[in-house]
Parts: C-alpha cells; structure tokens; sequence
C-alpha cells in the first residue's frame, strides 16, 4: 500500500517481497561490494587506466550496484509489510485488479501496488500501477461494478468501470 506520510510514500510489501529485497542489499552491501572491490584492483593492476576497459567496466558496474543499494535502503526505510489481501471484490494494494475505460469494453488487467511485489519469476507478465498515481488512487476502495475518475496526464478526466479485484497469487 503507497499512502502519504509527511512528505513521503510508503511502499507496500509482501513479507516474501520484503525478504528478498533484504536479502539482496545484504548481498550487494557485503559479498558484491568486496567482488567489484577485488575486480577494481585487478582492473588496476593493468596499467594505464585511461585504455583500462575493466577497469571503466569495473568502475561501472560498483556505480550500478552502489545505486541499487541506495534505492533499496530507501524502499526499505519507507516500507510497509502486510500480507497479501484474502478476499478480493475491494481494491486495494496487492490485488490484480481489472478495469474498463469509459467508452470502451476492452479490459485491461494490473497489479496494484508496488513492481517490488512480483517475484523474481521472469514468467510472471503484469502491468503495475501505484496506489499513488491517479489511476490508483481513483480506485483505491472501490468495489466491482463501481466507476471512478482520475485526471490523466494531458488534464481530461478519464472514467474507468472495476470488472473485478482478486488477491495476486503471482
């Protein structure tokens, strides 16, 4: 569940899903950072460092793995753990929710909640939405059958009718 606190959002998370991101800023904060650490030195050993490629690629990968760091200490420091809904009919994070547009009787399907909640399963193929964007917040609560309103980006309203909100079983 993404709601305001003060100036920031909270990021809602499954226990499974708060585990797993723990796990890996263990991961990267001790083993990884001492493996790119020994690459780094390696790398430098070389030689010049200014035709260095492992050196730069080394270099590259710690400024990527320091930035996951950064991003999960933060998801972290913000989030929310609750167990996934067991009943469905409610809109509410953690359900895969299905809505209609206004106008239009194609359905589309989502996960409402936060992109941290899928599995590591590359099999899973799901859009995600957040409780705090205006689609989401507009259907926040909301029940089968109900209708509700956000303001898109370009600034018209958008109506959207809820088909249906179930627990996501991943």
């Amino acid at each position: 569940m993404t709601q305001k606190i003060g100036e920031e959002s909270v990021v809602w998370l499954t226990p499974e899903a708060h585990e797993r991101l723990k796990s890996e800023l263990e991961y990267l904060s001790g083993p990884a950072r001492a493996e790119l650490a020994a690459k780094i030195g390696e790398a430098r050993d070389e030689g010049d460092l200014k035709e260095n490629g492992g050196y730069h690629a080394a270099k590259d990968e710690q400024g990527k793995a320091e930035a996951r760091i950064r991003q999960l200490e933060d998801m972290l420091r913000r989030a929310r753990v609750g167990e996934t809904p067991k009943a469905g009919g409610v809109v509410e994070p953690g359900m895969k929710v299905s809505i209609t547009f206004a106008g239009d009787d194609e359905v589309e399907t989502f996960l409402l909640g936060s992109r941290e909640l899928l599995a590591l399963d590359d099999s899973v193929d799901i859009d995600v939405y957040s409780p705090q964007s205006p689609l989401g917040a507009a259907i926040l609560g909301k029940k089968k059958g109900e209708k509700a309103v956000y303001q898109a980006p370009n600034g018209k309203d958008v109506t959207v009718k809820i088909v249906a909100a179930v627990p996501f079983t991943g």
